[in-house]
């Protein structure tokens, strides 16, 4: 079943079954979708979609950093739930340590000396991990590789 399938069947079982977080989650999801559609004048792959939903996942991690400075628990919570159900229609996330792996493999592929080839290391990193690993750690975890 392809993802844009997935998203329809998700779609109706939270209708029937009145959840509607989720509802409007799949929803967003969908849009966003139609929107980057409609930008590229193509319809998207399971792959493009995939880079749809991550987008819309960094963005709730960042708002949910947000809400946490301000101190709006409230809007934390509706993030996170989000965050959940976008992270569903996602390939299953990559740990630290396998991220970790991956970029002492890249590295040693690249030959990569320190921090000024970190942009060629990201580079060759994101076909591996699109989708399926936070950039912001991946990032981390090339610093302290190469640093």
């Amino acid at each position: 079943m392809s993802l844009r399938e997935r998203l329809t069947e998700e779609m109706k079982v939270a209708m029937k079954a009145k959840a509607d977080l989720k509802l409007s989650t799949i929803r967003l999801i969908r849009s966003a979708v139609k929107n980057k559609e409609i930008d590229l004048k193509r319809e998207l792959d399971d792959q493009g979609i995939v880079e749809v939903i991550s987008t819309l996942a960094k963005q709730r991690r960042e708002s949910i950093r947000l809400f946490n400075e301000a101190g709006r628990q409230d809007l934390v919570e509706k993030e996170e739930k989000e965050l959940v159900t976008l992270l569903d229609f996602l390939p299953q996330q990559l740990s630290r340590e396998e991220v970790a792996d991956l970029v002492v493999k890249v590295v040693a592929e690249c030959g990569a000396q320190g921090g000024k080839d970190m942009g060629r290391v990201m580079k060759a990193l994101a076909p591996h991990i699109a989708g399926r690993a936070d950039g912001k750690m991946v990032s981390e975890v090339v610093k302290e590789k190469l640093g």
